[in-house]
C-alpha cells in the first residue's frame, strides 16, 4: 500500500470514529441543534476536505460536472435540509468507495508493473585500470564486455563470451524452468542470472535493448483504449449534467404545484448520489487493465486495451508457417543410402559441410554428432570448396565428396548419369517434396540424400485444435513448396493453406479474407514478425510470435508472445473473451441498478441510504468484479 493510500485510511479511520461520536451525542445525550451542526460539520470536514477542495480546483478550470461535484451538492444540500448525519454518511461512504478504487488501481497497476522490475540498475564494466566498477547502462556502449553476476539482471543485450550459467526469465516469458546459457549464446536485458559468473560483449545500446522496448509498451499499453472505454467517457460526459439538470427539475416542478419544497428537494438530493457513474467509470478501464495484466503474467504483451477487446471478436486467423507454426530451425529427417551404409553418407555430407555456418550445414554437423558424438572426424584441414548456388565439393581419404542440389549432381556425374540415378533411385521418392534435399557422391558415384526439415513446435498441434474449438477459420500462408505446405498441413489437421507465396502474395490473400469476414469480426495475423511487417500491419490484429530478443517483433504487431508458443494465441483469446465478459457484466449491473434506484428516489421509495448503496454499494461490487480480470489464467 502506498503512502497516499495510507493517509487517505487514516482519515478515513478518524471521520468514522468522529462520526460514531456524533451519532452517541445525538442518541445518548441530547444536545442543541447548533452544537449537533458543528460536530457534523467538523467531521464532514475531516472526511471530505479533499472532495470539497477538488470540486472547487475543477469548476475553476471549467470541469463542472464531475462525481466530485455531485457529491458536494447531495451532501451540502443534505445539511441545508436538516440531515447531518446521512450528509456525513453520504460522504464517508463515498470516500470509502474512492479508497477502494485507488487500492484496486494501484494493486492492478502493480499487476502490470512486475514487468519494471526487469529494469536493470547498473552494470558492470571494467575501467582503465581493469577494476570492475558499476555504471548507468545507458553509458555503456556498443562492444563493451560487462560482467554480470549471479542475481544480478542482465543489463543489455549481447553474446555470451565467457562463461556459462542458467537465465530466469520469468519476468519476460511466465515460464519457470531456467533457461542454459553458454559461450556464444545470445543474451538479452531483462533476465537474472541464476548461478555462474558470465561476461557478454554487448550489441545494442540500452535505449534500443529488449528491455527497454518492453518497457515502453507495457507503460503506453493504457493509451490506446478500447470501445467500452471510450463510450464510458463520452456516456459520463454527457450523462453527469443531464442528471443534475434532472435533479434540479425533480426539486423544483413538484414543488412548486404541491408547494411539498423539503419532500422534493431531499428527493433530488438522493437522485444525485444514486447518479454518481463512479462505478461505471472506474470498473471498465480496471477490467481491461486488468486483462492486460493477466496477458502479462503470461508472456502475452498487449499494446492496448483496444486489441484486448478485438481480440474477443476475431473470427478469422491467418498464420504464417516457418517460425510460427515450426520452430524455423532445420533437422536430418530421413537418410537414404545408395551404394554405401547410411552411417558414411551422413559422416561425409557432414564432412563435407564442415567449415559452412548455413542453418543447412548446422543441422547435418548436429544429426552426425547426435548419432556419432566423436568429432575427431571433422579436424582434418582437407581442402573444401564452396560452389554457390549449388552446393559444396570436399576432398576426403583422396577422393572427392560432392554435398548439394540437383544441379550439382547433373554437374558432377554428368547429366545423362544422373538422370538415371534420378529414375533408378529417386522415382516416386516423396521425401523429394516435403524438405530440402542435399544429395551426396563420391568420386562420381551417387550414394544417397539426406532430408532436411523444419520441425514443427511442441504446442503447434494443441494450438491449431484450440483455435478450432473456439470455431476459428484457421489459414495458413508459406513461402515454402507446395509439398512443405502438404506435409505441414496434414500434420496438423489444417485444411485451408497457400504455399509458394512472395510477400506481397501474402497481402493479398489477405485482403481477400478480410473482405470475406462479417461486417464486426476481426481478422488476425501471426508471423514471426521479421519479414511478415506488411502482413502484421494489413491485419486487424497483427500477432507476433516475439520470442526473446526480436525487435522487429515487439515493434510490429500489436500483440507480442515472448515465447515461441503458438497456443498461448489461444490463451490470450481467452483471456479477452473473459475481461468482456467482466466488462459487459459491470455495465449491465451498474447501470441497471441505478436506473431502478433512481425511479425508486423519483418516487419517494429510496431514502439516502439506499442512494449511498446505489453508488458505494454498486461500486464496490464492480470493482470487486473488475478485479477478477487479474486472475485470469
Amino acid at each position: 500500500m502506498t503512502k497516499k493510500l495510507k493517509k487517505r485510511l487514516y482519515r478515513i479511520i478518524a471521520g468514522a470514529v468522529c462520526y460514531a461520536a456524533c451519532m452517541a451525542m445525538e442518541k445518548l445525550a441530547p444536545v442543541s441543534n447548533n452544537v449537533l451542526l458543528i460536530a457534523f460539520l467538523v467531521t464532514y470536514f475531516i472526511i471530505g476536505g479533499d472532495v470539497l477542495k477538488g470540486a472547487a480546483q475543477n469548476i475553476i478550470k471549467g470541469q463542472i460536472f464531475d462525481e466530485k461535484f455531485l457529491m458536494v451538492i447531495a451532501t451540502i444540500g443534505a445539511f441545508l435540509s436538516s440531515q447531518y448525519p446521512e450528509a456525513v454518511a453520504v460522504m464517508l461512504f463515498y470516500q470509502i468507495g474512492e479508497w477502494f478504487q485507488s487500492y484496486a488501481v494501484n494493486k492492478s497497476r502493480r499487476s502490470i508493473k512486475d514487468l519494471m522490475d526487469i529494469r536493470p540498475d547498473y552494470a558492470n564494466v571494467y575501467n582503465e585500470a581493469g577494476e570492475l566498477v558499476s555504471v548507468d547502462p545507458d553509458e555503456v556502449s556498443i562492444g563493451t564486455t560487462i560482467v554480470v553476476k549471479p542475481g544480478e539482471k542482465i543489463p543489455l543485450d549481447g553474446e555470451v563470451i565467457k562463461g556459462e550459467t542458467s537465465l530466469d526469465t520469468m519476468a519476460l516469458t511466465g515460464e519457470s524452468l531456467p533457461r542454459e546459457i553458454r559461450t556464444g549464446d545470445e543474451v538479452i536485458s531483462g533476465c537474472i542470472n541464476l548461478s555462474g559468473v558470465i561476461e557478454v560483449k554487448t550489441n545494442k545500446e540500452f535505449g534500443e535493448s529488449t528491455v527497454a522496448k518492453i518497457l515502453n509498451l507495457v507503460e503506453n499499453a493504457t493509451a490506446k483504449k478500447a470501445e467500452a472505454e471510450n463510450f464510458i467517457s463520452k456516456f459520463a460526459k454527457y450523462y453527469t449534467p443531464i442528471v443534475v439538470f434532472l435533479a434540479v427539475a425533480l426539486a423544483i416542478i413538484p414543488s412548486v404545484i404541491t408547494g411539498a419544497w423539503g419532500k422534493w428537494v431531499y428527493r433530488a438530493l438522493c437522485f444525485l448520489v444514486i447518479s454518481c457513474p463512479c462505478a461505471l467509470v472506474i470498473s471498465i478501464p480496471l477490467s481491461f487493465f486488468g486483462g492486460i495484466g493477466a496477458a502479462s503474467k503470461a508472456g502475452i504483451l498487449v499494446k492496448g486495451s483496444n486489441y484486448l477487446e478485438a481480440l474477443a471478436n476475431a473470427e478469422t486467423i491467418v498464420m504464417d508457417k516457418t517460425g510460427t507454426l515450426t520452430k524455423g530451425q532445420f533437422a536430418v529427417t530421413k537418410i537414404m543410402a545408395v551404394n554405401e551404409s547410411e552411417q558414411r553418407v551422413l559422416a561425409y555430407g557432414a564432412f563435407a559441410e564442415r567449415l559452412s555456418t548455413h542453418p543447412i550445414s548446422k543441422s547435418i554437423m548436429a544429426a552426425y554428432q547426435q548419432k556419432n558424438g566423436d568429432m575427431t572426424i571433422m579436424s582434418s584441414n582437407e581442402a573444401v570448396e564452396e560452389k554457390a548456388g549449388f552446393g559444396v565439393v570436399a576432398q576426403k581419404d583422396g577422393g572427392k565428396i560432392a554435398v548439394g542440389n540437383e544441379k550439382l549432381m547433373a554437374h558432377v556425374l554428368g547429366a545423362d548419369a544422373w538422370a538415371a540415378c534420378k529414375e533408378k533411385y529417386l522415382a516416386g521418392e516423396k521425401a523429394l517434396s516435403e524438405g530440402t534435399i542435399c544429395h551426396i557422391a563420391y568420386n562420381d558415384v551417387y550414394w544417397g540424400f539426406l532430408l532436411i526439415e523444419d520441425q514443427l513446435k511442441e504446442d503447434a498441434a494443441e494450438c491449431v485444435t484450440g483455435l478450432k474449438k473456439a470455431g476459428m477459420r484457421l489459414v495458413m500462408l508459406t513461402g515454402d513448396q507446395k509439398g512443405v505446405a502438404d506435409k505441414v498441413a496434414g500434420q496438423l489437421g489444417i485444411t485451408e493453406y497457400y504455399a509458394e507465396l512472395l510477400p506481397g502474395d501474402k497481402v493479398d490473400h489477405v485482403e481477400k479474407l478480410l473482405a470475406e469476414k462479417s461486417e464486426k469480426g476481426k481478422l488476425i495475423f501471426v508471423g514471426d514478425g521479421i519479414n511478415d511487417a506488411p502482413v502484421l500491419a494489413r491485419a486487424d490484429i497483427g500477432i507476433a510470435m516475439g520470442g526473446l530478443g526480436s525487435d522487429a517483433a515487439i515493434e510490429a504487431a500489436d500483440i507480442v508472445i515472448m515465447t515461441d508458443e503458438p497456443a498461448k494465441i489461444t490463451t490470450a483469446m481467452h483471456i479477452s473473451k473473459k475481461t468482456l465478459e467482466i466488462v459487459k457484466q459491470n455495465i449491465i449491473f451498474a447501470i441497471g441498478v441505478k436506473i431502478l434506484v433512481l425511479i425508486l428516489a423519483a418516487l419517494g421509495v429510496a431514502s439516502m441510504w439506499w442512494a449511498v448503496f446505489a453508488d458505494v454499494g454498486v461500486a464496490f461490487i464492480a470493482i470487486l468484479n473488475a478485479m477478477r480480470a487479474l486472475k485470469l489464467k
